[in-house]
């Protein structure tokens, strides 16, 4: 016999792979689930487009694999941040290339970008009456990214508590496991089917390329997102 689902979450959600498996979990876990999205301008913006087809496809998936008992998915909030990527001079919100940079950090780096994602999300939730957020943050294989941190968030979680006058929980079911595992636990959540809406219809590639399959998804293969994807799948196909 199956447990109740109890609860809701807000889960951050871009439309890729770490983002989705991050929605499946949500959707395995409480009762009610929303997510939330932000344009800021992104150089992969057509993960803005991906989005639309796993949010309608995800929870049939879901419900499949789990005979019925998987949380409701609720409204979908999508954010325009446009501003963000008017300062923030980087690899992904800007045709530049992508390598380090003296700070010691990919290009890529939006400075705040996740500090502000999850402060937006936050009031989202306030109004909503959701107090748990749920992000696909990482510090075991990334990129280095300092407000992707258990450290960094923990701190945003008191600032966020006390702001709202309301305990704001930031969940980040894959911050200490790598792509594989992350695979891995796409597979257990939600078998072959999850794991086939996430190498057809997710999108992590930072130079927005969908002309090229792989095993492992769309990508150009090279930027730094697809070589973890890609690097992840063969590790856990081995």
């Amino acid at each position: 016999m199956n447990t109740p689902l109890s609860g809701s979450a807000l889960v951050l959600f871009s439309g890729g792979q770490d983002s989705t498996v991050c929605l499946a979990r949500a959707l395995a876990r409480y009762a009610h689930v929303e997510t939330i999205g932000f344009d800021y301008g992104q150089r992969h913006a057509i993960e803005l487009e991906v989005r639309k087809t796993v949010l309608a496809q995800l929870p049939t998936v879901m419900s499949d694999v789990l005979s019925g008992s998987v949380g409701t998915l609720g409204n979908d909030h999508m954010l325009q941040l446009s501003t963000l990527a008017e300062i923030s001079d980087t690899a992904l919100t800007r045709e530049v290339e992508i390598e380090m940079t003296d700070a010691g950090l990919p290009s890529t780096f939006v400075p705040g970008r996740n500090i502000l994602f999850l402060t937006y999300a936050a009031a989202v939730g306030y109004r909503r009456k959701i107090t748990t957020l749920v992000g696909g943050m990482c510090e075991t294989d990334y990129s280095g990214y300092p407000d992707c941190r258990r450290e960094t968030l923990d701190a945003l979680e008191i600032a966020l508590s006390k702001g709202m006058d309301t305990p704001v929980t930031i969940e980040t079911p894959l911050m200490y496991i790598d792509k594989a595992q992350t695979w891995a636990m796409a597979h257990e959540l939600g078998g072959d089917a999850l794991v086939d809406l996430i190498i057809a219809d997710t999108h992590t590639c930072y130079l927005g390329d969908r002309s090229n399959r792989h095993a492992w998804g769309y990508g150009c293969g090279e930027c730094p997102a697809c070589k973890l994807r890609a690097n992840g799948w063969a590790k856990w196909k081995v």
